[in-house]
């Protein structure tokens, strides 16, 4: 009788141990999950400008998920892999169930900032900028990285020396001035005309105008350069 309960004790903790392995196994291992956002961000960082690095946050260990064969990282809607972010993981299959994950983005490349102070409505030249290195994400929207962006275009405020350029403070010069005296064209298969007109508005290469033309006739164009505007049918 002692020996067979022996072996019963046996034969239950075995099962128990056994039980104990599946109940492990069924779990979402934290490794997996970190692997797959390692994995999403290798691809989807790849076009940013620049050197691009990453930390991915850690995973409450008090969260238990159930296991998933393949996890899905995803961006939730208006968040973009820029700065310090979150990325979604879910899973869709016999098990659901979603959690999200914090990620630190740093771009680290070339802006241009100003070489001295500048007035507003100066046209930028090569001499008026410089260009410097830093992490890019710590920057405002629009913060310009090619060089020869600002050239020749004029400020719409003044800014002192050091500051980063952004696009929004860039304006293309004038090509068509309110009150100018312009040319109008219009050309198409087999035919081209053009007539002479005022200006109603300001306008940079590419543009539309407002031009009045000799008889009375209010139309629109497109600007460009040496004072024509294209009328495009």
């Amino acid at each position: 009788m002692k020996r067979f309960l022996k072996l019963l004790a046996i034969c239950v903790l075995g099962a128990g141990g056994g039980l104990a392995r599946v109940e492990a196994s069924a779990s979402q291992a934290p490794a997996q999950i970190q692997q797959a956002i390692d994995q999403y961000l290798r691809v989807q960082t790849a076009g940013l400008p620049g050197t691009v690095t990453y930390t991915v946050g850690g995973i409450d260990p008090r969260v238990v998920l159930t296991a998933c064969a393949a996890p899905e990282v995803f961006l939730p809607p208006g968040a973009r892999l820029w700065g310090a972010t979150n990325l979604g993981v879910r899973c869709t299959g016999a098990a659901t169930w979603s959690i999200y994950v914090s990620v630190q983005v740093k771009v680290t490349g070339t802006y241009v900032v100003t070489a001295r102070p500048l007035a507003q409505g100066l046209a930028v030249a090569s001499s008026d900028i410089s260009i410097q290195t830093g992490d890019l994400t710590q920057f405002p929207a629009g913060i310009v990285t090619d060089p020869q962006l600002p050239i020749g275009k004029t400020l719409a405020a003044a800014l002192a020396a050091g500051q980063p350029l952004r696009q929004d403070l860039l304006r293309s010069p004038l090509v068509v001035q309110q009150g100018q005296n312009v040319k109008l064209q219009s050309s198409g298969h087999g035919f081209r005309v053009s007539a002479d007109g005022k200006s109603l508005t300001n306008a940079a290469d590419g543009q539309i105008a407002q031009v009045r033309t000799s008889s009375g006739q209010t139309v629109s164009g497109v600007a460009r350069a040496g004072g024509i505007v294209e009328i495009i049918f």
